[in-house]
């Protein structure tokens, strides 16, 4: 079994991972803030950790790993969204939470170990708070509990930023009742239509940032493996879960290996409402895009490189995965995973790398059983070719081996008539393809290929 190599945000190096109890491994990953629809790139995360956790499970065992993704279910955003919509903030988070467990399971997404809802660890965040008080960390100053970063000396070396460059470029909430600029909330006074809690600082709420090191310590312990998300939290969002948690728990060390997912992008361009290409995942699946697909997309760019969703990489990605099923029907998993494919896996997370591995185990010629096997088990270790992913194949035609050989021929054929210039050759091909109804797509020096609802295997009998 070959080491597991992670990047160490915390570090900038590629280092072998040494759970601190191989008989407990465990991972916090960064959750949601429960008050509308998953966008597609809040999905980006949750499929790179899910990948990480399947190949922990694989390695370590199942029971051998816990998995804490939380979901934040107190928040201003949520008080706003009551107040806009005039509904109960308690009905806002019940179904935005459904929504989002519905759409991440439709992308593949294993549920993890634990899923803690903010507003059920109230009192541990409170014992924290009362932690970072008494140790001369944080201050109380006009009903708000402040956490003083003058006072943890390694604030900034996550991010790697500056004090100047955190304060210029970041989200810091200006307020007169601050010692320095950069302090940040851990409890604030909540208004009579606001929810709350009592406190040793009157009836609160809190701050976003003491929420996830109240949990993780809760449900992993004050010291644990990985800890994840979005490099858009990084700062300073993470920064802040070190310093309070590092400061409230001196030595203990929290999280060893910080690891985060580059940003996603639509059409080489920012994804954003105003540019119109503004997706939630709800609205690909509505789409017809197969949750599948979706994944597919996402794996085949590394994590730590920007992701750019693009509808031709989702056609091809379709075609890819339609092919794998049809060749993998009637094919049991392999006992063990290829160690060519474990290898990419283990490397950093290099799925792209795997994905090709697959492509090499599934190109035979032969169509050799024992290599399909082997194919379909590396798959499902990166959730796809699951029988749960399967249900959109329903909705295309089943095309048999012996079909798909021959139009994979055909599409070969094709392919060289155009290599010898023989165009007239290579558009007979094409247009007879495509009167039976397989839908053929070039790609400069490639080719892919797809079946339509209406496939007509009989009519490729005029191309003998």
């Amino acid at each position: 079994m070959p080491d597991i190599r992670l990047t160490n945000t915390a570090t900038r190096r590629k280092e072998v991972l040494r759970p601190l109890d191989p008989q407990n491994v465990r991972m916090y990953v960064c959750g949601p803030t429960v008050y509308d629809r998953a966008h597609l790139g809040n999905a980006r995360p949750v499929i790179v950790f899910d990948v990480l956790y399947r190949l922990l499970r694989h390695v370590y065992g199942p029971q051998h790993v816990t998995y804490v993704r939380n979901i934040t279910d107190v928040d201003d955003k949520i008080i706003a969204r009551s107040a806009e919509t005039g509904r109960p903030i308690d009905a806002i988070t019940e179904e935005t939470s459904r929504w989002y467990a519905e759409d991440m399971a439709a992308l593949g997404a294993l549920p993890p170990t634990h899923q803690p809802r903010a507003t059920a660890y109230i009192p541990q965040m409170v014992a924290m708070i009362e932690a970072l008080i008494a140790r001369g960390h944080a201050y109380e100053a006009e009903g708000h509990v402040l956490f003083s970063v003058g006072s943890y000396v390694e604030y900034g070396r996550l991010s790697g930023r500056s004090t100047d460059d955190m304060i210029a470029g970041a989200r810091v909430e200006v307020a007169p009742w601050k010692r320095d600029p950069m302090d940040f909330v851990l409890w604030k006074p909540s208004a009579p239509d606001q929810p709350g809690w009592d406190s040793p600082w009157g009836r609160g709420r809190p701050g976003w940032h003491i929420e996830c090191s109240a949990m993780s310590e809760a449900l992993l312990g004050r010291a644990f493996d990985i800890h994840g998300g979005g490099n858009d939290l990084m700062f300073p969002h993470h920064e802040n879960e070190i310093a309070q948690s590092r400061c409230a728990h001196p030595g203990a060390g929290f999280a060893q290996v910080w690891m985060h997912n580059e940003m996603l992008q639509v059409e080489g361009k920012k994804m954003s409402k105003s540019l119109g290409n503004f997706f939630t995942v709800r609205d690909l699946l509505d789409q017809d895009w197969p949750g599948e697909v979706i994944r597919f997309v996402f794996l085949s760019t590394h994590y730590r490189s920007p992701m750019d969703w693009t509808e031709k990489k989702a056609r091809e990605a379709e075609t890819t995965l339609r092919k794998w099923h049809l060749k993998t029907q009637d094919i049991e998993p392999a006992a063990e995973v290829d160690k060519g494919f474990l290898r990419y896996l283990a490397d950093d997370l290099n799925t792209p790398g795997a994905i090709s591995h697959l492509h090499w185990l599934a190109q035979g010629i032969d169509y050799r059983r024992q290599d399909l096997a082997k194919m379909k088990t590396c798959a499902q270790l990166l959730g796809l070719l699951t029988d749960e992913m399967r249900d959109w194949m329903t909705k295309v035609p089943e095309v048999s081996e012996p079909v798909d050989r021959r139009v994979e021929g055909l599409m070969s054929e094709r392919f060289q008539a155009r290599q010898m210039k023989d165009f007239a050759r290579a558009d007979r091909i094409r247009d007879g393809l495509r009167e039976a109804g397989v839908i053929v797509q070039d790609h400069g020096d490639s080719y892919t290929y797809d079946f339509a609802p209406d496939f007509d295997p009989a009519k490729l009998e005029a191309l003998q």
